[in-house]
């Protein structure tokens, strides 16, 4: 076989082989005819000339990311870094624009990027940046879709997803809460405490209460027990003045013997001599006596004091006043 024949072979194989091209899915292929634009090739298997078509650029259509990091100063003079991250895509229909009118899209999205963040958190204090993120992020958005959609691109969403201040102002931030929490503890701890106090009194007050009601209903009993005790010793012709001495000897005595029960009691009854019970029981019959001797005498003494006349009384006629004297009449 001839070797120019093989020659024109492998170079036609070579041409129609050329003339075939693939683009893959959510891409866009530009294709140039001698330098000047010729069409838009979309995902599959497309066909050029070769040699006179050329393929002049591919094109992303994907959802595509970029992280800005802006530093920049709040209201209150405190330097932050913010981390802003862009979301944005090639619109199907302005590849052309997209391919032809911007060359370099990242620098341009980071230029409006800085531009938007430096312009709005210089308005706000520390605390509000961290609490207005949301809308410094529709602000950068905002502005991006107006501007980029003249170059093809749209902006699908922006978002603030760092917000870095200075590590010593991050210190003072966390002291600064530290100390809050350690103010929520204490108040916490002082009502606890405070609840305590309520309720340990409350509970002592009721213990009181209690206590008290049990004394007054123990010497209720002691004064119905003394009541029954003389009524029984009046059956047996002892009188209540020797019953009342005789019961309060009983109970002397028997208070010395719970004294002495106890071995470790450091208590001295005074008198404590032998015939103090009888001594207690002499005085106490002879000055029953003498008050019922006083009171006998009294008695007597009123009954001899003549009553007064009543003015109430139905017999009494109260004394007339005194008449002025009559004056006497001037015959003429």
């Amino acid at each position: 076989m001839n070797i120019t024949l093989i020659i024109f072979l492998v170079f036609g194989l070579f041409i129609l082989l050329s003339s075939f091209f693939t683009v893959k899915q959510q891409t866009s292929v530009i294709i140039e005819r001698f330098g000047k634009f010729l069409s838009v090739r979309q995902s599959g298997l497309q066909l050029k000339i070769p040699l006179i078509d050329r393929i002049a650029g591919r094109v992303n259509l994907k959802i595509q990311q970029l992280d800005v990091i802006i530093e920049t100063k709040t209201k209150d003079n405190v330097f932050v870094k913010l981390k802003v991250s862009v979301q944005f895509m090639v619109i199907k229909e302005t590849v052309y624009d997209a391919f032809y009118k911007l060359e370099y899209p990242h620098d341009q999205i980071t230029s409006y990027v800085f531009d938007v963040v430096r312009a709005e958190v210089p308005k706000l204090k520390l605390d509000d940046v961290f609490e207005r993120k949301d809308d410094i992020a529709i602000a950068v958005k905002r502005e991006l879709n107006e501007a980029m959609t003249t170059y093809g691109y749209t902006i699908i969403n922006t978002l603030v997803t760092d917000i870095d201040p200075d590590i010593q102002v991050k210190n003072a931030m966390n002291r600064i809460n530290a100390a809050d929490r350690e103010k929520t503890v204490a108040e916490f701890e002082a009502e606890a405490s405070r609840i305590r106090i309520v309720a340990k009194a409350k509970a002592e007050a009721e213990s009181k209460r209690l206590q008290g009601q049990g004394i007054a209903d123990q010497r209720r009993e002691i004064a119905r027990g003394l009541v029954e005790s003389v009524d029984v010793l009046n059956k047996v012709g002892i009188n209540s003045q020797e019953a009342s001495a005789l019961i309060v000897v009983t109970q002397h005595y028997d208070t010395l013997q719970a004294i002495g029960a106890d071995a470790n009691s450091n208590l001295i009854l005074l008198p404590n001599s032998p015939q103090a019970g009888s001594d207690m029981l002499n005085n106490m019959v002879a000055s029953f006596s003498a008050s019922n001797q006083v009171g006998e005498m009294m008695k007597n003494k009123n009954k001899k004091r003549k009553p007064k006349a009543d003015e109430h009384d139905p017999g009494f006629k109260a004394p007339l006043p005194p008449q002025p004297p009559e004056t006497p009449e001037i015959e003429e």
